[in-house]
């Protein structure tokens, strides 16, 4: 078979994901490629269905020229925001808006079998309830509240999550589904990704910390998630915070920052103090409610997160950093002393241009993520090109 020149299908196809409707005429600009060249791939991607005829341009005399623009309703992507205590499943188009959602609470600790046999029988009920097939689904995305091996889809040690270490995610979910398409990762991961993608694009170094039964950090570093060399980056809830030292952890060690300072934390200490607390959704209605006791322990506990945040800032140097979970919905105080011990224990230069900001996805963000990360790796061009030749 004789070689191409040009980029392939994929590479072109990557101009048009912008949305914007384009001629020949354009794209034989913007690329250097000869038309017949041109003509031949979009034939290609239009066969795909990735690709439509858009309106007709305007005519400078003679027949006005075809334009052709991304279908993002081509096909859809399915995403599972697996928490310690919750499923939200949703489906999203191509360009990683959500049309369809579904919460559903289920404990981790059933094991994999039962959460995942549930994600893949909701993901299959919930396509038939947006009238898609089995053969427009694109691909599933993952996110579980542990560390994740990124390369491998597998759970390493996740203290929350017992019988799913090294379970082979990936290759169950395939299976159950009938795709090709399988990728996992830390739910906190997926949160920064979706967070910056929708709400926060122009902010190249961003910051996502999760507040909840757990505490975790995404990293955004120009432009893209930073997981580290086996996918641990950010893992800032099991740092120890000096005066957590006697508190046990559930990861084995003492004095953890989500040992003291997680929804899970604060819910004890209300109840050592005589209001009845059970996690982190008893403490947000606590908050809401006005209970002094839970508004103190919230600050505390931001300032607590912003004493492990402090060296990060300095560290890495974000522009934005934005606090999501459910113990973010309690109101200003928690963030207020995040931002307290921030910008007085970082350095100067570091924190002048730093935002400190709570999340705008809410408790879709892990979803947004999760039908990013499968988008960004199905439209690649060298998946494409998979695409076109199937």
């Amino acid at each position: 078979m004789p070689v191409r020149e040009g980029p392939p299908e994929g590479a072109l196809f990557q101009l048009l994901r912008d949305g914007r409707p384009r001629t020949r005429a354009e794209l034989s600009a913007e690329t250097g490629l000869a038309r017949s060249t041109i003509a031949e791939r979009i034939e290609s991607l239009l066969a795909t269905g990735l690709l439509r005829h858009a309106d007709k341009a305007e005519s400078t005399g003679g027949r006005p020229p075809s334009m052709f623009a991304f279908n993002p309703g081509a096909r859809v992507v399915l995403a599972a925001d697996i928490g310690a205590t919750h499923v939200k499943l949703a489906i999203a188009d191509l360009s990683g808006e959500i049309i369809a959602e579904q919460d559903h609470v289920l404990d981790i600790a059933a094991g994999p079998e039962t959460v995942l046999d549930y994600v893949a029988e909701a993901g299959r009920k919930l396509l038939k309830e947006v009238k898609r097939s089995a053969k427009e689904l694109l691909g599933i995305g993952v996110g579980l509240p542990g560390p994740v091996e990124h390369a491998s889809g597998r759970p390493v040690n996740p203290p929350i999550m017992p019988g799913w270490n090294s379970f082979d995610v990936k290759t169950y979910l395939r299976e159950r589904l009938g795709i090709e398409v399988a990728l996992v990762d830390n739910d906190v991961n997926l949160m920064a990704l979706g967070e910056h993608r929708t709400h926060w694009p122009d902010a190249p170094n961003m910051m996502f910390v999760k507040v909840a039964t757990g505490i975790g950090c995404g990293l955004i570093s120009e432009g893209r998630l930073h997981r580290g060399s086996r996918g641990s980056a950010g893992d800032m809830g099991h740092v120890q915070v000096p005066h957590g030292a006697d508190v046990p952890c559930r990861c084995g060690n003492a004095g953890c920052l989500e040992a003291v300072a997680s929804g899970g934390a604060i819910a004890a200490k209300l109840t050592a103090l005589g209001t009845r607390a059970e996690g982190s959704k008893d403490v947000v209605e606590l908050a809401r409610g006005g209970s002094v006791p839970a508004l103190q322990l919230l600050r505390q506990a931001g300032r607590d997160i912003g004493e492990v945040l402090a060296t990060a800032v300095s560290l890495f140097n974000p522009s934005v950093i934005v606090v999501g979970g459910a113990l973010s919905q309690a109101g200003e105080h928690l963030i207020a002393g995040v931002r307290e011990v921030v910008y007085r224990r970082s350095l100067p230069l570091a924190t002048e241009e730093l935002r400190i900001v709570q999340s705008r996805g809410g408790n879709q963000a892990g979803a947004l993520g999760a039908a990013a990360m499968v988008i960004d790796h199905a439209l690649s061009p060298e998946q494409l090109e998979t695409l076109v030749a199937q």
